[in-house]
């Protein structure tokens, strides 16, 4: 990867500087845990009170679950990290991530891009960073070549990422399935506690950046949790949810999953921690003992939506709807009303009909119900053998 200045590397005149602002960073790149909605509170697990350790559990714990969770997690503080330096990475012989570039690919150098000089400085900080962790090194004469792309938290802080997308149009495709996540959703539901955890730089532990890195994740962490998982752990990819069906069993489970990142060294980021609760947001839902209900800020986020003016626009709209398809009654029949629209050589004309069946979804959706997990009705198309389903209650 590279970072760059204005000017030119030959006898040219210089070309004038112009600067690239960097990306806002996605939700899942940001800082805290936001995957709980329960009141949670910071606790220290440092033992230097010149460098404090935080991380957050629930506070609806009695004060014996609280103190057994605290020394639990103290017991187990190296398998957090706060820093890169805490983060040695997972074992190579356990999974690595290779190239497998196609035979008769010419490789792409990619033209340099510039940044304003402060956010050249932070990039520059970050660099630096994974230079001392070992993340990344020096090389001469590359055949490939791709810019950085620096990516802006709400904090201010930039993260840094890679344009790798000329490599990953080089490279076949991992065919490593990916869990079903509808199952997932299922299997964490109704549960009597749970622990939301999440790894630290989750791809950087295991020395990669491209395509098929999910597969190449998700590899890994069957191999680290395969004897638990639809038992006592769920995972999608760096996302892992420890359950149990009871509050007093939750430790015991807690303390086989933190016993197996030690073994292999897999890290977690306490900022996007939550341990202890009765409820959370898992792959888009929001889950807990009575079942499941729709993240609020998707629904919102529908609602906000003005309504589409071209096929791109709706194609949108409908892709949002389409991921909580499984709580809106007869949407099949309400979404009907747009598909003449997306009829090629069609004009678009939004009509009195199609703006009806738009703020009747709206309505619909402010008062999604809560769907309880059974083991006989299979809302989300899994059966019994599959993990269950669910039936619809309000």
């Amino acid at each position: 990867m590279q970072t760059n200045s204005c000017g030119s590397s030959d006898d040219k005149a210089p070309m004038p500087c112009v600067f690239q602002e960097p990306m806002t960073a996605p939700r899942h790149m940001q800082d805290g845990s936001a995957a709980v909605a329960e009141q949670l509170e910071t606790i220290d697990l440092s033992k230097d009170p010149f460098a404090p350790r935080p991380i957050s559990i629930s506070v609806h714990l009695t004060s014996e679950e609280r103190a057994a969770l605290i020394s639990l997690l103290k017991e187990f503080r190296d398998v957090f990290a706060w820093s890169y330096e805490e983060m040695p990475g997972l074992n190579p012989s356990l999974v690595s991530h290779t190239l497998n570039i196609e035979l008769g690919t010419k490789p792409i150098v990619q033209p340099r891009r510039n940044f304003h000089p402060e956010i050249e400085k932070q990039i520059k900080v970050e660099i630096e960073k994974l230079l001392a962790a070992g993340f990344i090194k020096p090389i001469k004469h590359p055949t490939w070549l791709a810019n950085i792309v620096p990516v802006k938290k709400k904090t201010g802080v930039i993260r840094i990422c890679t344009d790798y997308r000329d490599l990953n149009r080089a490279c076949p495709k991992d065919e490593f399935p990916l869990p079903n996540m509808d199952i997932l959703i299922d299997s964490t539901s109704g549960q009597g506690l749970l622990s939301f955890m999440d790894r630290f730089s989750g791809y950087n532990q295991i020395k990669m950046s491209l395509k098929n890195a999910g597969a190449t994740y998700q590899r890994a962490m069957t191999a680290v949790f395969h004897d638990m998982m639809g038992k006592e752990v769920e995972d999608y990819v760096d996302d892992l949810v420890v359950k149990s069906k009871t509050r007093e069993g939750h430790w015991e489970v807690l303390r086989k999953v933190l016993e197996r990142c030690r073994l292999y060294g897999l890290k977690m980021n306490p900022k996007k921690c939550a341990f202890g609760v009765s409820s959370g947001k898992f792959l888009g839902f929001q889950v807990h003992k009575r079942g499941i209900d729709v993240d609020p800020e998707k629904t919102r986020a529908i609602n906000s939506l003005a309504p589409p003016r071209n096929p791109k626009e709706l194609k949108s709209f409908m892709g949002r709807l389409s991921y909580i398809r499984h709580f809106i009654p007869g949407l099949a029949a309400t979404m009907s009303a747009f598909t003449p629209l997306l009829k090629k050589g069609k004009p678009y004309k939004w009509s009195e009909k199609c703006q009806e069946a738009y703020k009747k979804v709206q309505q619909i959706i402010t008062k999604l119900p809560t769907h309880s997990r059974t083991s006989t009705q299979a809302l989300f198309g899994c059966n019994k053998h599959s993990g269950g389903g669910f039936a619809c209650s309000r």
